[in-house]
């Protein structure tokens, strides 16, 4: 059962509908931010915290949840992909005010949010956290979102710093090498937009975030990496809510499905 019912409504199907069926159903998912209908995921980032045979009921990130934890991934990881080299992350969520097939909530002018989470600050960096949490590990994260009047892609800011420095070389090495992070040199939403349209899966990148690398930068020394991504739409959360269903139906081969997706998931854009 895949839940794609407005925020909210998720859970409130569980509690009156999924839980009655637990006996023979192989799994519940729910997208974006249903926090608490079950075990957080994203592909690529949690695989060894998932276990289909206990985990029935999985939350999928939402699309920006997902191009964080891909961030904090991809510049705080060793050798062996552990996340230990975060001392502290901060985020600006810039989201698009409507999607192109609505025709409601156009907003005249940016519009800023609250911080209605006084740890976290938005539910990006909460979710962040308890998406690492499942592998665990804690991290110490912020974010905050606005809302701009386009249609086309949510944009992002980040500021993370390191414990042990690097280089700017060193990073941009590491997006061009992540399979789920896509580079651009592109500056304008409006034209990576219009590239998943013409070459993506039915207009959709399945990237977890695109990164602008000529806004990249490591400054203080190495110890602190800033730069701005674009968060393909939901694109990345369609793929974790396929990946997780090829779990439940195939345990032993869904990897190997799931590769079939593979050429929508770009190197550059």
């Amino acid at each position: 059962m895949i839940d794609c019912t407005p925020s909210g409504v998720g859970q409130q199907n569980k509690n009156v509908f999924y839980n009655k069926y637990k006996s023979n159903t192989l799994g519940f998912i729910a997208q974006g931010s249903e926090f608490g209908f079950g075990k957080m995921y994203a592909v690529g980032i949690n695989e060894e915290a998932i276990d289909p045979a206990k985990d029935q009921f999985i939350q999928v990130v939402s699309c920006n949840t997902h191009s964080l934890a891909i961030l904090l991934k991809t510049i705080g990881s060793d050798a062996q992909g552990v996340l230990n080299n975060i001392e502290e992350s901060k985020f600006i969520l810039m989201r698009r005010a409507n999607d192109v097939s609505q025709a409601e909530d156009f907003i005249p002018a940016p519009q800023l949010g609250k911080h209605d989470d006084k740890q976290f600050g938005t539910h990006h960096a909460r979710d962040v956290y308890h998406l690492y949490k499942t592998l665990g590990v804690e991290l110490n994260t912020f974010s905050s979102a606005m809302k701009l009047p386009t249609q086309y892609m949510h944009s992002l800011w980040f500021n993370m710093k390191l414990k042990d420095k690097t280089s700017l070389e060193e990073i941009k090495n590491r997006f061009i090498e992540n399979k789920y992070v896509a580079i651009t040199g592109r500056r304008f939403s409006n034209e990576v937009f219009s590239f998943g349209r013409d070459h993506g899966y039915f207009g959709r990148l399945l990237n977890q975030v695109v990164i602008s690398m000529p806004t990249v930068e490591v400054i203080y020394g190495g110890h602190e990496v800033v730069g701005f991504g674009l968060t393909p739409q939901d694109g990345n959360s369609l793929l974790s809510t396929v990946a997780a269903t090829l779990r439940f139906l195939y345990p032993t081969e869904w990897w190997e499905k799931l590769s079939y997706f593979d050429r929508f998931i770009f190197k550059e854009v």
